[in-house]
């Protein structure tokens, strides 16, 4: 066969008729069939097989977790997951699905495991952190000494702990051991109401502080309002002093009855689902947002946008991509907000989405109608920072910084702009993380414990934040109307 390898990108020809999320794939022996799985609506990922030649696709297997090879004749998948190993036999009918059952005795010795991680954190450590100086560190004498304390090591969070203690004494972020033992079922998990109760109450049931918007009790069916109280959950009285979490437990998602005592002396029985603890906090995370974008919005009559970068990732980037040049498009100004973000890699689209510079504007019939850049934002900009920006919640504000897209505004950020490798030890309940790639400055110094001052250093104050008190947000909405007032 002589392959034509000069015009290969011409002959670029797309496998898959829909985009989605593709699990694993494989093509036949020859080259006639395409099996892959895809996610599919519901989370869960189909057998997909697409005949090359004929150009069609077909759903073969609904629910296949895992990776899998294709046998040399073309004949059997072999799946392998975190459950088990099975085969898949392929035909011209429905493929048929085995379990590959199995068994493998071994003998476990939990201190000898331990010990064997031990060693291997000091020697990937040795091998793989970013510095090859390891920060100065005498890293053997650590390993002798923190070894010294194995022998009294009898479980997994203890273990962790000591590993984290050894790993500290490298000074830099992204280091650390977790255990992650065997979590409570959903049956023993709480299920949260969504509100806010008063803690200076002093009575039996839970009187309502605030409902949560869109939880459980935001209902128009449920009709509950601060001021009422919560007497009972099931038929169980709440009683004052009383732990009420227990009536809640194993209630995520159930149906839960409530009696309720409202402001108005009337009283009704109500249906609700309880959420889980993560439903909540999201709930509470739009809180936060909502609560901001309407103090900048008070302070600057509308003139200033308000978005938060929860996370750096693509999710958030969307979001405030849909935010700022959806609804907010028209303001005069916005606040960045990235305190509070635990990091990822996003610094260079937020670099990009801020950079924008106006260079023409439409306007038919003597009517301006917008701009060009159209998705970019290129009007002033502030990023507020604190103590809490970590990993490229760190890198972010320093690109913003050293690009000169504006000022930052709020507290010093710690030197934490490294990518780490979090490797899952031989027990998968133990993870420890190695900081591999630190990023340099245009000096050649690290960032690392590089500490980002920000041109305007402000601090929230404990008891002003306690009456919902923001005053880095304050500032950053003040600074920006003094921005566009001299313009």
């Amino acid at each position: 066969i002589t392959m034509d390898l000069d015009n290969r990108l011409y002959r670029i020809s797309r496998l898959t008729p829909v985009s989605g999320f593709i699990g694993d794939y494989c093509i036949s022996p020859k080259a006639d069939k395409l099996y892959y799985t895809m996610r599919g609506s519901d989370g869960k990922f189909d057998l997909m097989k697409t005949d090359l030649r004929k150009k069609e696709t077909t759903r073969l297997l609904a629910d296949v977790k895992g990776g899998f090879e294709m046998d040399a004749k073309g004949e059997n998948l072999y799946v392998i997951s975190g459950s088990g190993m099975k085969v898949i036999t392929l035909g011209e009918g429905t493929p048929t699905v085995k379990p590959i059952e199995f068994e493998a005795d071994y003998t476990r010795v939990p201190s000898a495991e331990r010990a064997y991680i031990f060693d291997h954190v000091i020697s990937q450590v040795r091998d793989k952190f970013y510095d090859v100086n390891l920060h100065g560190v005498d890293w053997d004498m650590y390993g002798r000494e923190y070894r010294k304390f194995l022998p009294y090591i009898s479980n997994n969070r203890d273990f962790a702990l000591l590993l984290s203690e050894l790993l500290g004494e490298l000074n830099a972020s992204h280091t650390g051991a977790r255990s992650f033992p065997a979590g409570a079922t959903s049956a023993h998990v709480n299920g949260q109401l969504g509100a806010f109760f008063d803690e200076r109450y002093d009575g039996d049931g839970l009187k309502v502080a605030e409902v949560l918007k869109r939880g459980p009790l935001a209902t128009a069916a449920a009709n509950v309002k601060p001021g009422d109280i919560i007497t009972a959950i099931d038929g169980m009285p709440i009683l004052k002093d009383a732990d009420y979490y227990p009536m809640l437990e194993g209630k995520t998602g159930k149906k839960t009855r409530l009696s309720v005592k409202h402001a108005d002396g009337k009283t009704s029985e109500i249906i609700v689902r309880p959420i889980s603890l993560g439903v909540q906090n999201g709930l509470l995370y739009q809180r936060f947002v909502e609560h901001n974008r309407h103090v900048v919005d008070s302070i600057s009559g509308g003139k200033v946008a308000y978005v938060h970068v929860q996370g750096m990732d693509s999710y958030s980037f969307r979001t405030i991509y849909d935010q700022l040049l959806g609804l907010q498009r028209n303001c005069e100004a916005v606040i960045v907000d990235t305190r509070y973000n635990g990091g990822g890699w996003l610094h260079n689209d937020i670099a990009i989405l801020l950079s924008g510079r106006e260079y023409v504007r439409f306007s038919p019939r003597g009517n301006y109608i917008g701009s060009e850049p159209f998705s970019q934002w290129n009007k002033p900009s502030v990023m507020l920072v604190n103590e809490s920006n970590y990993s490229d919640a760190h890198g972010t504000p320093y690109v913003y910084k050293t690009l000169g897209l504006g000022k930052l505004i709020g507290a010093p950020v710690p030197g934490t702009m490294t990518a780490v490798w979090w490797e899952t030890q031989v027990d998968p309940t133990l993870m420890f993380g190695i900081p591999q790639v630190t990023s340099l400055d245009m000096n050649g110094k690290p960032l690392e414990n590089q500490q980002l001052n920000p041109d305007i250093e402000v601090y929230n104050k404990p008891l002003e934040m306690l009456e919902g008190v923001d005053t880095q947000l304050i500032e950053a909405t003040r600074e920006l109307l003094r921005q566009i007032s001299a313009k």
